[in-house]
């Protein structure tokens, strides 16, 4: 019965699954997973360590997110010889040397997105890691730079531009003050943030506020980069709070689970076979691994409820077996899948839907009709999990989450009826999976589908789009004259819109999204801002590249045969 299920939706496109998922479950090695996150310590066998991963997980077709915030600044000292730590981006350069070294059998270059906090010492020669000017040897162009924000830095953003920023070391912090700096967020983040700004023992690197906002979005517009990782945001609405933090997200910034340093315990020297072999004890920490697919909106019909419930309760079951069935690179992925049972179902064809819908993007009804399907899909999803634990059993972290409690409700505003009453029931009868729902961008599975990729609006009707072995024409899909005047091309796109709509769709998402925002050369240093801004204030996790576009000399196609 199953098998068929997940035949007809396989087949009929209604859902893809992720690249790896589709490339490798063919393989004799089927490392079926999408994303990866490692925190890296604060240790040269710690970093060394985590770039030995990254190269594991690049060797079976992983993408990879690499948070370096507890690595000590530029400048800081090393067993009490002060000045002599060589900072981030030296280690960050080895990251991307890794990234392009192990090339997952000639089939794609690894990749990596590497995640700073905005208050970290080095962020200014970070914001430069990818642009085109300056000293060569602090430049690492083939990772994506992200940047992680406390509710803090967009509040001063908003009120107090033309005030100071403060850049700390991490280290020093947690050598003088006694704690992480980064192992906290909201009110508590900020408290502490202000103790060490006081604080006259701690050496500050002190930027106008005005200065760095400018660095941030000129590296943006250059380069696309960084990405955006709203750390409060995140935190609050992580369903599993009472395990653990969330530091920073995937190389697509839309996994957001928890995360701990892999710890050193002890080496030992143990006689086998006659020989002796040195045996390494480690403590797994937190290794996120998620496992993706998407229900292909374009092709389902989203006003049907029960449409909706059958094909996300196959998804969601073709998902978790996916957990089971996997191979995994590094045996910390294998011990945090096991402990969470995270997935991460997406959409893909939200373009697509809206056209054939007959709703135009820059409109109200748009909003509505996001609330409307993304609750359903929602709804949907939690169901069919918790059908799923009543049969095999929930995750092992479920006592004491959110899912337990019924704060995860609470939380996001969850409280009618029929919200009431499926809380009421995972609450009796647990959940399979820690983690749910993540839209991924699905650049290379919504060609497959047919369909637009992600929660993105088009590019264009029709364009040419650069893929490794050449060029490949993408037409709008299924381009009518009933759907035509809805295709808006993305960079003529109100981007307020967009932003509005992923605040809309983040109350039913618990992790995050992939979502572009298209620039043209029209837009000031300040409409850049505000965009960023309309994101923080609408309750946005995260935001993937900033796609800048001169419209100078583009004809107009609108009558082009």
């Amino acid at each position: 019965q199953w098998v068929k299920r997940f035949y007809d939706m396989l087949s009929k496109l209604q859902v893809t699954v992720a690249t790896p998922t589709l490339s490798n479950a063919r393989k004799p090695y089927h490392q079926l997973s999408s994303c990866f996150i490692d925190t890296v310590p604060d240790s040269l066998d710690g970093i060394y360590r985590s770039l030995d991963n990254f190269a594991k997980v690049s060797k079976f077709g992983g993408g990879m997110g690499m948070y370096f915030g507890k690595v000590r600044a530029s400048g800081s000292s090393i067993r009490g010889f002060e000045g002599v730590a060589g900072g981030v981006i030296r280690w960050i350069r080895l990251a991307n040397d890794t990234a392009i070294a192990v090339d997952q059998l000639g089939m794609r270059q690894g990749s990596v997105a590497v995640y700073l906090d905005i208050w970290h010492r080095d962020v200014p020669e970070f914001l430069n890691l990818r642009t085109n000017n300056g000293d060569d040897r602090m430049k690492a162009h083939d990772v994506f730079p992200a940047l992680c924000y406390p509710d803090y830095f967009w509040k001063q953003v908003r009120d107090n531009l033309e005030g100071d920023w403060y850049l700390m070391c991490p280290h020093e912090i947690s050598t003088i003050k006694g704690y992480h700096l980064e192992d906290c967020y909201g009110e508590e983040w900020e408290r502490k943030y202000l103790d060490c700004v006081r604080d006259s023992r701690i050496s500050k690197r002190v930027i106008p506020l005005k200065s760095l906002v400018r660095l941030i979005i000129k590296s943006m517009v250059e380069t696309g980069t960084p990405f955006t990782f709203n750390r409060d945001h995140v935190n609050r609405a992580n369903p599993n709070g009472h395990k653990g933090m969330i530091y920073c997200s995937n190389l697509c910034t839309e996994i957001a689970q928890n995360m701990a340093e892999i710890e050193f315990v002890e080496e030992q020297i143990k006689t086998k076979d006659g020989d002796e072999v040195v045996v390494t004890v480690t403590k797994p920490g937190e290794f996120v691994v998620c496992n993706l697919a998407s229900l292909s909106l374009g092709r389902i019909d989203v006003k049907d409820p029960e449409e909706i419930a059958e094909i996300t309760r196959s998804a969601m079951r073709a998902l978790d077996n996916v957990i089971d069935l996997n191979f995994f690179p590094v045996s910390y992925a294998k011990i945090n899948n096991e402990n969470y049972r995270p997935v991460g179902l997406g959409i893909s064809g939200y373009h697509h839907m809206l056209a054939k819908a007959g709703i135009p993007w820059e409109s109200e009804a748009h909003l509505a009709f996001a609330e409307d399907v993304f609750d359903r899909i929602h709804y949907a999803a939690i169901e069919a999990s918790c059908e799923n634990a009543r049969e095999k059993g929930s995750y092992h972290y479920f006592a004491g989450s959110d899912w337990q409690t019924g704060a995860y409700f609470t939380k996001r505003g969850l409280t009618d009826e029929r919200w009431q009453a499926l809380a009421r029931k995972v609450a009796e009868n647990g959940i399979r999976n820690g983690y749910l729902m993540a839209v991924a961008p699905t650049g290379s599975t919504s060609i497959v589908a047919g369909t637009t990729a992600g929660i993105d609006p088009i590019m264009s009707r029709y364009f040419l789009e650069e893929k490794k072995n050449g060029l490949m024409p993408r037409v709008a899909p299924e381009l009518s004259m009933e759907t035509f005047w809805y295709y808006k091309n993305a960079h003529q796109i109100d981007q307020t819109w967009s932003v509005r709509a992923c605040g809309v769709r983040q109350r039913h998402i618990d992790q995050a999204q992939s979502m572009n925002l298209y620039i043209t050369n029209e837009y000031t240093f300040r409409k850049v801002l505000n965009l960023y801004l309309l994101a923080w204030e609408k309750g946005v996790k995260t935001i993937y590249y900033i796609r800048s576009k001169s419209l100078e000399v583009e004809e107009c196609e609108v009558c082009s045969s």
